[in-house]
């Protein structure tokens, strides 16, 4: 067969007869028109790389996989009803329905994937605090799927007026079934609000056995990893009535320490404690403007007390350990350096030279008597 034959045959083909409804063409203009996107979307990929704005890079992220499905997607609808057409020889108006559908399924689903880069740019670039923004883009999801829900029932031909009205009957019901999920709901507002505390926080509630650090924080509920690493649930709603304390959010560490000398070197006190306060107020790693109080405090039962009094510039757990170590190590050489030492119990035995020690004899004989 020659090729004049086969474009006679192919001009011929019942398909060509009427050329702007056949499928062979709109397939083929859907695939000259996804080739253009394609080579558009890598000219503009250059073209924004070249910017210093990161804005247009997140638009065009956003815009490539939903434009590329709405270029298939639409002449595919239009093949489809071409050919129920010809089989079933009758109209299917849902399909028109269904183009409305997909133009608002594709422009909410572009504006999430916006939503989402942003989020993630944000988060990357650490400027802004990190649970401020996951709540703004869940409020901005919400908000987008709520106006694409209500599209949806408008093009179908739903009155919104009667909806909120419903809506407005319905969530009182609603609310009044829901109070929990609603009150959990309300509570991670006020999180995101009041902002107590986000996500990687130290927290702790002297009300309740909650203790660990803060691994995300749901709209129901946040969960807090303790420190022997299992996973807590808290609902939302027990922060609202519960206090919380935000150690991760402190400004110093306190060192608080009380340490006693022997009562025989009384005549040495006063000069190792001007020696320790000089120590703190010049360590590297202790904040000289918090206070600061090293003094004599309390005649113990076997000791001469003096307390320390102090704050650290680090708030890190591990580190401030290591300070506290130091600065102990250190108070211990002032002591020795002074020829003192740190006190331990001890208990002296007062014996009265002018009472008479009884005999050996006289203790033996008692003895005996009673164990007789």
């Amino acid at each position: 067969m020659s090729i004049d034959e086969l474009i006679l045959r192919f001009e011929q083909s019942p398909y060509l007869k009427d050329w702007d409804n056949s499928v062979l063409l709109i397939t083929l203009a859907s695939f000259l028109a996804w080739g253009i996107w394609r080579l558009a979307y890598r000219y503009l990929f250059n073209l924004t790389e070249k910017t210093r704005i990161h804005w247009d890079d997140l638009l065009l992220h956003s815009l490539k996989t939903p434009i590329s499905t709405l270029i298939w997607c639409w002449p595919g609808t239009i093949s489809l009803g071409l050919l129920l057409d010809d089989h079933f020889q009758t109209k299917f108006n849902w399909l028109q329905n269904s183009k409305k559908l997909m133009l608002i399924a594709i422009f909410v689903w572009i504006l999430l994937r916006l939503v989402g880069e942003v989020e993630r740019h944000l988060l990357v670039q650490r400027v802004h605090d990190e649970t401020t923004v996951q709540a703004v883009s869940k409020v901005v999801r919400l908000l987008f799927i709520m106006t694409g829900l209500l599209s949806i029932m408008q093009a179908f031909g739903l009155s919104l007026k009667g909806l909120l009205t419903f809506g407005g009957v319905g969530g009182l019901v609603v609310g009044l079934a829901a109070k929990d999920l609603l009150s959990n709901f309300f509570g991670g507002l006020m999180i995101y609000f009041d902002r107590p505390f986000k996500v990687g926080d130290w927290i702790r509630s002297p009300d309740r056995q909650i203790e660990g650090t803060v691994e995300r924080i749901g709209w129901r509920m946040t969960i807090i990893r303790t420190f022997d690493k299992r996973p807590l649930y808290v609902p939302n709603s027990v922060f609202s009535n519960i206090v919380v304390e935000n150690p991760s959010r402190m400004l110093n560490r306190r060192i608080h320490e009380t340490i006693g000398l022997r009562y025989q070197d009384a005549d040495k006190m006063e000069r190792v404690i001007n020696d320790v306060r000089d120590m703190l107020q010049n360590h590297p790693d202790i904040d000289a403007e918090q206070t600061l109080i090293v003094n004599f405090n309390s005649f113990g039962a076997s000791s001469l007390d003096f307390f320390i009094y102090t704050f650290t510039k680090t708030i890190n757990w591990i580190r401030f350990h290591e300070v506290k170590q130091d600065v102990l190590l250190k108070v211990m050489a002032i002591v020795r350096q002074h020829g003192a030492d740190v006190a331990f119990p001890t208990r002296t035995l007062m014996i009265d030279p002018g009472r008479q020690s009884p005999q050996p004899d006289q203790v033996l004989r008692g003895s005996v008597a009673e164990t007789r």
